[in-house]
């Protein structure tokens, strides 16, 4: 899978710790790559690719409120209610300036969110790319835009698994490979030990949201349905057992990212009851302290390796 990209790569900086080896990749991604001469296994090559494109970084103009309405989901008042997800979200100061203390350490080092997929991964993702001045990328996303569509993409893994799951692991190869990146990454990318490796060139965080939630979300994008009658309802309690066999599947995979960012916990820290309150800032604020701590931990190892 050859990619059309103008950079250059740095090596691997190398520590004791495996979880800890973040690669340093260069510092300026070109704005667009192209699948179109993409080699993906039997189905996937007969499909017609798209050039995919990366959402650009946050603007330093005064313009980007308006960029957050176009390229990020976040919830009305910055909350994390599905329903109001489109809604614009100026990031706060508190967020602009804790990215930009982090900025220097982080050298372009690219994040992969791993964890159930959920609206609130996504806008936590996009804003973590604006105000960190990353490119964002959704790894399902491209999978599916190179087979063709959801639907295609859909109709492969249920026809062919093993090239389906190596087209996952051809998009997690090239996205390993760049800097200055947030991926949404897949649950592929915790299936297989080939997949984590790719992962280790970045700095991993899991997402942790309660699947209860999750599956809220699910059904409330199948139907009309109110919160007090989803919960009734003979498909939420379908949707939710799938999701816990789905999570208990991943646990293991999820359970190697450098760090969990759980909402129960930030609810908790913040005193809140009911976790609907909490915000996307909220969660993207201690994403941020996590990614703070790893680096400074990394810091200090590669410190404590130098010879006298």
């Amino acid at each position: 899978m050859s990619v059309s990209v103008a950079m250059s790569m740095e090596l691997i900086t190398s520590c004791n710790c495996n979880t800890l080896q973040f690669q340093r990749p260069c510092h300026a991604v070109a704005s667009s790559f192209s699948l179109s001469q993409t080699h993906f296994p039997h189905s996937l090559s007969t499909r017609n690719y798209h050039t995919l494109r990366f959402h650009p970084p946050l603007p330093t103009s005064p313009s980007h409120t308006q960029y957050l309405s176009t390229t990020c989901s976040v919830a009305n008042d910055s909350t994390l209610n599905p329903e109001t997800k489109d809604a614009v979200l100026e990031p706060s100061l508190a967020l602009k300036k804790k990215a930009m203390d982090i900025s220097p350490e982080l050298k372009g080092t690219s994040i992969f969110l791993v964890g159930m997929k959920s609206s609130i991964k996504t806008s936590l993702g996009k804003l973590l790319a604006g105000v960190l001045r990353y490119y964002y990328f959704d790894s399902d996303g491209l999978v599916e835009e190179a087979a063709g569509g959801e639907s295609a993409a859909k109709s492969l893994k249920e026809s062919d698994e093993k090239a389906f799951c190596e087209s996952e692991t051809e998009v997690l190869k090239q996205l390993s490979s760049m800097g200055r990146l947030v991926i949404c990454a897949g649950d592929g990318a915790v299936q297989s030990s080939t997949n984590l490796a790719f992962l280790r060139h970045g700095i991993s965080i899991c997402v942790d949201v309660p699947l209860d939630m999750v599956a809220r979300e699910v059904i409330k994008d199948q139907s009309q349905l109110s919160d007090s009658e989803i919960y009734t309802s003979e498909a939420y309690s379908k949707v939710l057992a799938q999701l816990i066999a789905l999570h208990e599947e991943m646990r293991g995979g999820y359970g190697t990212a450098d760090a969990t960012v759980s909402l129960q916990k930030v609810a908790s820290q913040l005193g809140y009851d009911d976790m609907d309150a909490v915000t996307i800032e909220d969660m993207t604020l201690e994403v941020l302290k996590e990614i703070e701590k790893l680096t400074r931990v990394k810091k200090l190892m590669e410190e404590a390796a130098r010879p006298f």
